[in-house]
């Protein structure tokens, strides 16, 4: 396939004939959107007890753990490409930028709604912003507070795609001269309450299985997945694109973006197996229990990738582009998902698995965010603005 590296950093929606908005895949997403809208309706009004299966000893469920623990990490997408392009001046990853902020900003505003659904008197949510109320020395009030402020921010980054729609050019201007302030602000919230994801664990002690209680590390471990979850992100992003609307591919792109993903997963490996040694905890992943085959998934999950993406040649493989991509995704979702659930355990008496409306939530959250982010490539300026390929004009 063609490689988009060399086309002027321009956008625009999708083909016209490509723009049909209600396909049997977009009604089967909205179908369990509608679903998911349900069942949010009912926690609303009748409470957390009548759609969750959440108690004193495990007040974070599905939700939490998956649409803010995981799904904000899946998010981080524009965040790694605004460190690439503007930090360390990679322009030529620009055409990739739109594309991911659009999933980050989709991501993180399920991420902020799951919050709400998971806050027991949400009706007081507005405490997070009132000064007199403000508990500085909370990680869950940093960490609330920086997910808001990020989702504004990420909506500012983004209004140039949907002020290029209606036309309003002199508000894009003066947006576009504030943009590098945004940015850095783009840049500095996700590194704070994504690392303070880790420092969350950290107070847990004890609770935790030593196979993911690092202690101080723990920030800096979630903080490198998440990293990795947004650079996996934009891989698979671009790949599905690709592929769903018959563009061209951008392996020149990915193949540059997977020298980073490389260096990074070695980085992060070494942090975390030698961390595991060096505290003695090494031990608990050779006793047969849940706990190890989770821990062993996981971490094959990281070393798979490694192996995958070695040679460089490899690297200009969409195939294995695309499946160390999803090999990476799924250690970072077990690293979270076995550090908040798995592996943490309360104590006798405690039993914690989701609810069926608690699934059915976060399963409709998943088809919103993908149902709105195929509506808005259609509509808006988003992806980047390259010939139709061949084949496909041959077709039609």
């Amino acid at each position: 396939m063609t490689n988009i590296a060399d086309q002027i950093h321009t956008h625009a929606p999708v083909p016209l004939d490509d723009r049909k908005l209600i396909t049997p895949f977009t009604v089967f997403l909205g179908l369990l959107s509608l679903a998911a809208g349900v069942m949010a309706l009912i926690r609303f009004i009748l409470g957390l007890g009548a759609v969750t299966n959440l108690s004193d000893g495990y007040p974070f469920g599905i939700w939490i753990v998956y649409d803010v623990i995981i799904g904000s990490g899946l998010a981080c997408g524009g965040y790694v490409m605004a460190l690439l392009v503007y930090i360390f001046n990679k322009g030529e990853y620009h055409p990739l930028v739109r594309p991911a902020l659009l999933a980050s900003l989709l991501g993180y505003t399920l991420a902020g709604v799951s919050v709400m659904m998971d806050m027991g008197r949400y009706w007081n949510a507005w405490h997070i912003f009132w000064p007199g109320s403000a508990q500085e020395n909370s990680v869950l009030f940093e960490v609330a507070t920086c997910i808001t402020l990020y989702i504004i921010v990420m909506f500012i980054e983004f209004s140039p795609a949907y002020l290029d729609k209606i036309g309003l050019n002199a508000i894009k201007k003066y947006v576009t001269r504030l943009l590098p302030f945004f940015i850095a602000l783009g840049i500095l919230l996700p590194s704070m309450h994504q690392s303070s994801l880790g420092s969350l664990a950290i107070i847990f002690g004890g609770q935790v299985n030593p196979l993911w209680q690092s202690g101080y590390m723990m920030p800096v471990e979630y903080l490198m997945t998440a990293v990795l979850l947004g650079f996996s992100a934009v891989v698979i992003e671009a790949t599905l694109v690709a592929v769903g609307f018959d563009r061209p591919m951008e392996t020149a792109l990915l193949t540059k973006l997977a020298k980073f993903i490389w260096g990074l997963l070695l980085v992060f490996l070494v942090v975390r197996i030698g961390g595991l040694i060096m505290r003695g905890s090494i031990v608990n992943a050779f006793q047969l229990s849940q706990e190890s085959v989770c821990f062993w998934i996981e971490t094959l999950s990281f070393v798979l990738p490694l192996i995958m993406l070695a040679r460089t040649a490899d690297r200009r493989n969409p195939g294995k582009l695309f499946g160390a991509a999803m090999l990476l995704i799924l250690g970072s979702f077990m690293l979270r998902v076995n550090g908040y659930l798995v592996g943490y355990d309360k104590g006798e008496g405690w039993h914690y698995f989701p609810s069926l409306p608690e699934l059915t939530i976060t399963i409709g959250f998943i088809a919103f965010e993908i149902l709105a982010y195929i509506t808005l490539v259609k509509l808006l300026p988003v992806l980047p603005g390259v010939p139709r390929l061949a084949s496909r004009d041959a077709d039609g």
